[in-house]
């Protein structure tokens, strides 16, 4: 089951709350209905990985625990808030430097999901118990292209 709140009259953030599952395709949608087509693209991809590994990691595909994002236009600034029900992580890294830098090794099945946030947003920080992700990006820079076309 998936619950919207839209932005109330005077307050800047909506909400989505979602059973954590791996049918991603609507949330995606209306999270990024009101972003530019020639940005969606790339925000669908770091958005999927990071609401997949809010409800995969986070959550382990717990039905009953729920993934809750929020999200916000400020001017020339789109930011979401993840949120999961799991213990916590701890990243390895801010990832300040080069974020390739720490790409897991080629044979292993997870850890590229935070080399591709910080690729694609230009804001990726967790809070101090490892279960909310802020996600910000500028779109106001006409000299950052996007990854994908």
């Amino acid at each position: 089951m998936i619950t919207i709140s839209p932005r109330p009259v005077g307050r800047p953030w909506g909400t989505i709350s979602f059973a954590s599952t791996l049918y991603l395709c609507p949330i995606l949608d209306l999270l990024l209905a009101e972003v530019p087509c020639k940005w969606q693209a790339e925000l669908r991809l770091g958005l999927q990985e990071a609401l997949v590994n809010a409800a995969k990691h986070g959550n382990n595909l717990d039905p009953s625990k729920l993934v809750i994002v929020k999200f916000k236009i400020e001017d020339d600034h789109y930011w979401w808030l993840i949120s999961d029900e799991g213990g916590g992580f701890t990243p390895p890294c801010e990832c300040n430097g080069n974020p390739h830098e720490y790409l897991p090794p080629e044979e292993s099945e997870n850890g590229r999901g935070l080399c591709i946030l910080h690729e694609i947003f230009d804001r990726v920080h967790w809070n101090a118990n490892g279960t909310e992700l802020r996600l910000g990006k500028h779109f106001n820079n006409r000299f950052r292209l996007p990854l994908l076309h």
